[in-house]
């Protein structure tokens, strides 16, 4: 499967996460402990809100909003233009994922983080039997969007299934009705289990999380403690001084090694993080 990231708090740079816990995001490209494959070497991507301070002046036709892309086919380990990039990009919120394909091809196209307009979506984990059921998903796909389908992953098929359900308005109802036919398509064709996954989407504003399969025993997932617990817990520790009491994070898997730090995410459940009280859910699957 796949190894993944999302950030939302106080701008940092994207090497505290990528690389400087022990272990990182990084390590879990050749080590993961806690999935599917312990090396997740197909690929890898950031994705990142918030143009740098020293770019604002230069015109940028995406917007303000758009968020940036860099994907890659080399294993992460291994990209010097990713760790170059990492140390000088700081952003408030941003994406990054590790791919293990599941049958898809190595090609950048096929990376996560994906992107429409303003909004990145990633996925850890498979739509199985996806060939057998691809041709009745993907004709399921508003035709308006269905060019901006570049890729040949399952993953890329989702998110778009989920803005064609509604993710721009409703992004739990949306990824709900995705997640609802699925598995009604799966199990026309005889699928039993259709839907693994843990996703992450964003519009750069909200954060939303889900963890979900159709056998409810989902891929792990994590979101960080609240930095004022780990501020009490670690006060001397200078890397939770100066971030806001916003501040979050969730993971596949922790990184770093702090004690207390991770809270799993419940069984079939979705969370937002945003300004003020974050939001946690039951994740209830129904056909569009």
């Amino acid at each position: 499967m796949c190894r993944w990231l999302a950030y939302s708090g106080s701008p940092i740079l994207l090497e505290e996460l990528l690389y400087r816990p022990s272990p990182s995001l990084i390590d879990q490209s050749l080590h993961a402990q806690m999935g599917a494959e312990a090396t997740n070497g197909d690929g890898f991507g950031v994705g990142w809100y918030g143009l740098d301070t020293t770019m604002r002046d230069m015109p940028d036709t995406r917007g303000p909003d758009v968020p940036v892309l860099f994907r890659g086919v080399e294993p992460a380990w291994n990209d010097q233009n990713l760790r170059e990039l990492a140390r000088s990009t700081s952003s408030g919120l941003f994406f990054a994922h590790l791919r293990a394909s599941t049958g898809s091809p190595v090609q950048q196209t096929n990376c996560h983080p994906f992107r429409h307009d303003r909004w990145l979506w990633m996925h850890n984990g498979l739509i199985r039997d996806f060939a057998l059921l691809k041709r009745d998903l993907a004709l399921a796909v508003d035709p308006a969007l269905y060019p901006s389908i570049e890729g040949s992953t399952d993953s890329e098929v989702m998110f778009h299934l989920a803005l064609t359900f509604g993710l721009t308005d409703d992004p739990v109802a949306a990824v709900e009705r995705m997640v609802g036919f699925v598995e009604a398509t799966g199990r026309r064709h005889g699928v039993e289990h259709p839907v693994q996954m843990t996703v992450a989407t964003s519009d750069g504003e909200r954060l939303w999380s889900f963890r979900y399969s159709s056998e409810h025993q989902s891929r792990t997932l994590y979101v960080s403690a609240a930095i004022s617990t780990l501020r009490n817990l670690y006060p001397d520790n200078p890397a939770f001084v100066g971030l806001s009491d916003e501040t979050r994070v969730v993971v596949s898997e922790p990184v770093g090694s702090f004690a207390g730090a991770w809270q799993p995410f419940p069984e079939s459940s979705y969370g937002i993080v945003q300004p003020g009280d974050d939001v946690i859910g039951d994740f209830r699957p129904r056909e569009p």
